[in-house]
Formats: C-alpha cells, sequence, structure tokens
C-alpha cells in the first residue's frame, strides 16, 4: 500500500494534493501544522512511502520537520512544497536533504512526477560494504591474487581508502535525492564514471544516462544539441532534433566541462533547470522534462564564479551538492588495487594471461605525479603491456628505460671525456664505435669485428679520441 504524509497549512492545497494523490490509489495523512504531522508519524510512519511539506507552518519550519523525519525515518523521502520563482529556498530544502521540491501552483503532471520519483527513492536501498583487502607491499603484484573490484558491491570506483569510502558512502546517500550534482574533479580522476554511478543507484537507473561534453560543443550549435529545434529553424536543420534534454527523460543529464557554457546559454539553460521545461530552437512553446542534472568540471567554479566567466545563480543551482574525487596522488594507497584491476582488463581485452607488476614498478609508479591521474595510470599500464612479451611489468617497462647497457654507453658518450670529433662524419663514427662496444660489453674484438675493422684500427681511433681504457 502506498501512503503519504501531506503536511500544509492551506486547506485548499491539501485537498487539492490528496484529491490528486487519491486517484493513483495512494491513502493521505493530511496535517495542518507541524504539531499535527508529528503526531501522524507517530502513528502512521513507518506505514509511509513519503511526505510533502510546506516550507512556512504556523508553529515551525518544514525544514526542521524534514531534519526529524530524516533522523527517525532515514528511508523516508522527504518532497518540499516552495513558493514560485523561491529558487533560494529550493536549494536550500534539497541542501537539507529533501530528495525533490514542488512549487506553487503545484501542476499535476509535477505532482505525479513527484510520486513517481518518490517511490523509486523509497525502493533504493544503500548497498552494503565490504572488508578492505589488504595488499602485501613487498611481494609481487599479482593480478590473479586480488578480486576484480576491492571495494564494496563491485563499485567501479576502485580502492579502499578512506578517501573513496567517504566518495562511495556519500554517492550512495545523495543518489537517492532528485538534486542537482556538481561533481568536482582533475582531469582523469573519473568524474563522468562517479555521474554513472550515482544514476545507477538512484530511482532513475532504469531511465537513459545522456553525457554531453559541454566544451566540444561548437557554440553556435551548443543549444540546439541541448534543447532541440524544429525543422527548418536554421540554415542546415534539415529535420527535427529532439535535444539532449528530451533524450535524457526520466533519467539523467550529465554535463561534463559545464564551466566551457556561453555566458549566453548559461541563461537558458538556468530557466530550464528552475522551471523543468525546454523550449526547442524555433519552437513556441515550452516542453516539461522530467530530468536529474548531474554536472562536472576540472576547473574552480567559484573562480570561475568571481571572473565574471560563469553565472552566480547558475552555479548556486547546480552546485546543491557537491562531491569531490580525489587526485589518484592523495591516495596512492588505492595503487595496487587500481593496477590489478587496469591489468585484468587490459588482458581480458587482449586475449593474454595476466601479467603480474614487479615490487619496483609498483614503487616507480608511486613516486610518479600523475598529473593526469587514472587516466595516465591505465594509458601508462597499456603501453607497457603493448611493449612487453612476458608475464611480469616491471620498472623498466612502465618508465621506457633502455636496458642498462645501453644507460652505461650513453653516460659514456655523454661524460667520457672524449676528444670532440672534427667534423659531423668522424662524429658519426665516434656513434657507430661506441654502440658497437656497447653491444659487446667492451669487447674490443668482436667490436672490431663487426664494424670491419682490424683490432689495430679500432684501439687506434679509441687513442685518438682519449678513450683508451
Amino acid at each position: 500500500m502506498t501512503a503519504c504524509l501531506i503536511v500544509d497549512d492551506e486547506h485548499d492545497i491539501r485537498t487539492l494534493i490528496a484529491l490528486s494523490l487519491r486517484r493513483e490509489a495512494v491513502t493521505c495523512h493530511l496535517a495542518a501544522n507541524c504539531a499535527q504531522a508529528r503526531a501522524l508519524l507517530a502513528e502512521h510512519g513507518a506505514a509511509l512511502s513519503f511526505c510533502l511539506t510546506d516550507m512556512h507552518l504556523p508553529d515551525g519550519d518544514g525544514l526542521d520537520l524534514l531534519d526529524e523525519i530524516r533522523a527517525q525515518y532515514p528511508l523516508l523521502p522527504v518532497a518540499v512544497i516552495t513558493a514560485h520563482g523561491q529558487v533560494e529556498a529550493a536549494v536550500r530544502a534539497l541542501k537539507a536533504g529533501a530528495f525533490d521540491f514542488v512549487s506553487k501552483p503545484i501542476e499535476q503532471h509535477m505532482l505525479m512526477r513527484l510520486l513517481r520519483d518518490a517511490l523509486k527513492a523509497r525502493a533504493v536501498v544503500p548497498a552494503e560494504g565490504m572488508m578492505p583487502i589488504p595488499v602485501p607491499a613487498t611481494q609481487a603484484m599479482d593480478p590473479a591474487a586480488l578480486p576484480l573490484a576491492a571495494q564494496p558491491g563491485d563499485s567501479p570506483l576502485i580502492g579502499t581508502s578512506m578517501l573513496m569510502r567517504n566518495l562511495r558512502e556519500t554517492l550512495q546517500k545523495v543518489a537517492r535525492s532528485q538534486a542537482p550534482v556538481f561533481i568536482w574533479g582533475e582531469s582523469g580522476t573519473g568524474k563522468e564514471l562517479v555521474a554513472r554511478q550515482i544514476h545507477a543507484h538512484s530511482g532513475r537507473a532504469a531511465g537513459p544516462f545522456v553525457a554531453v561534453n559541454c566544451g566540444a560543443i561548437p557554440a553556435e550549435l551548443i543549444e540546439s544539441e541541448l534543447f532541440g529545434h524544429k525543422k527548418g529553424a536554421f540554415t542546415g536543420a534539415n529535420a527535427a532534433n529532439l535535444g539532449l534534454f528530451r533524450a535524457a527523460e526520466g533519467g539523467s543529464l550529465f554535463l561534463d566541462e559545464v564551466a566551457e557554457l556561453p555566458l549566453g546559454l548559461q541563461v537558458t539553460l538556468l530557466r530550464a533547470i528552475q522551471e523543468r521545461k525546454v523550449r526547442p530552437v524555433g519552437e513556441s512553446a515550452e516542453v516539461p522534462i522530467d530530468i536529474r542534472i548531474l554536472s562536472a568540471s576540472h576547473q574552480d567554479l567559484n573562480a570561475a564564479v568571481r571572473e565574471g566567466r560563469f553565472r552566480h545563480d547558475l552555479f548556486y543551482r547546480l552546485n546543491v551538492i557537491e562531491l569531490r574525487v580525489p587526485p589518484l596522488r592523495a591516495r596512492l594507497d588505492d595503487l595496487p588495487a587500481l593496477c590489478t584491476h587496469i591489468l585484468r582488463k587490459l588482458c581480458a581485452r587482449e586475449q593474454r594471461a595476466l601479467v603480474a607488476l614487479t615490487p619496483d614498478a609498483l614503487a616507480w609508479l608511486a613516486a610518479q605525479p600523475f598529473e593526469g591521474n587514472v587516466r595516465e595510470l591505465e594509458n601508462r599500464l597499456e603501453r607497457a603491456l603493448a611493449l612487453t612479451e612476458g608475464a611480469v611489468l616491471n620498472r623498466q617497462a612502465l618508465a621506457d628505460e633502455p636496458p642498462l647497457a645501453a644507460v652505461q654507453a650513453e653516460h659514456l658518450r655523454h661524460h667520457w671525456p672524449v676528444t670532440p670529433a672534427a667534423n659531423p662524419i668522424e662524429a658519426e663514427e665516434q656513434r657507430q664505435v661506441l654502440d658497437a662496444l656497447q653491444h659487446t660489453r667492451w669487447n674490443r674484438t668482436e667490436a672490431a669485428r663487426q664494424l670491419g675493422l682490424t683490432l689495430r684500427q679500432l684501439r687506434y681511433r679509441l687513442a685518438k679520441w682519449g678513450v683508451d681504457s
């Protein structure tokens, strides 16, 4: 049975909401103030499917009631009723933990969307965690020794460090809400992966996840790409385009690198988010949308706001909940598990046996700055794997270091007191002779044979160049 608690001091609004919900077989409990709401919660709290409360009540604040419900019934979704145009009030409610909000006057389609989303949110139960899996630091790290994902629930967010555990826990909480989420992190940290996990753990998981890189679409086309257009709206519009907002209907829209949006389009985006409607280019009527906005950037949006590159009101609306994805250098404890996961994936793709990572290779990786974060780590491992035929990846393969003998020869070439060549021809001869000595490990007889010289001729050249020992 579906049951709802409706809290509003206006009799007509309570009655209107109840009539609409009862048509959907929802049992409604009505309260005119906080006191009545608390009494109904005490009597029916465990059986409630969701709660809808006004922000301003005669004997208290709707946000105070929200806090009490979250403390006593943490899985009960609470939506807040706000006055039309009160964006700040809606944002405050979402930050306080409301799963969504609805503005007065309440339209039927918005109420039905709220009901559907509330029931979905009620059904979402956070996944249980798993104990961290230790990785021996003194042994070669064999990918077969660890499970594919050393973290709770086989999450693709790899790692058991405190930073990653906190991120996964926060992600589980925000997934149940409908509030916009802003994901901040350096390039290569996995911001889109975080966004996909929020979607996958939300009540919108069955709907589409649409990702768009705001910096990759030409400025003259981005409005059409986001909001759609009708046929003939502009030169080249030979067919109608639904737009990415409407393509994400019932699901989540991920705006990656949102800081790249032109200022003019930011106004249109703000209106679309606030009104939950879009107007395709060339159309006169707006179309209602039912999506959740997730956004991300590697830039500091606060700095962009201060510099006038990003609208403060849009930032305020997008940044209801902020998730920070830590850089790889801040969670090096996760490096063994990340390498395991990446090597398993790469070996499976290449249909080759699992490759082990030596301790010196892991130590070398841990010393890298990784400005490109996990993406850079994956690129390094992929390149090393492509250049390695054996079953082990060592430091030399990862660092792209030449063999030790080549290093010694190069050192000799640069640091041995070799007499400077008189001309380019002699310089090339010096290089060939020193290379031959390097390949033969300073066996001058063999080096002379490879060069087509007599031993006496080779010795003459070495003495001439000052390399006679």
